[in-house]
């Protein structure tokens, strides 16, 4: 094994995330742009959309191209801190 390595993920690999927030009009594309500026080649294209059982939230999963730890770590707590987030995993 290569010096000691922390990450399970080989990078650059694609990585889904998952995103919870309140239903309103805007939450994908607002989504969409945080994520773009972690991931320049994302497009909405790898984003699935579901929204819950009676319509009060909208769940996304967005794969996106993940080249390091950092850069993972940095789009985590962009969109964990996001007012429109409610849950990230």
């Amino acid at each position: 094994m290569s010096q000691a390595t922390d990450s399970l993920i080989e990078y650059p690999s694609d990585f889904p995330i998952k995103v919870m927030g309140i239903m309103q009009e805007t939450f994908a594309e607002t989504m969409v742009e945080v994520v773009r500026l972690h991931d320049p080649t994302f497009h909405a294209g790898k984003m699935e959309m579901r929204a819950s059982s009676n319509g009060t939230y909208l769940s996304l999963t967005i794969t996106v191209r993940a080249t390091s730890r950092e850069q993972l770590d940095n789009l985590y707590r962009a969109l964990s801190s996001h007012p429109m987030v409610k849950v990230v995993l």
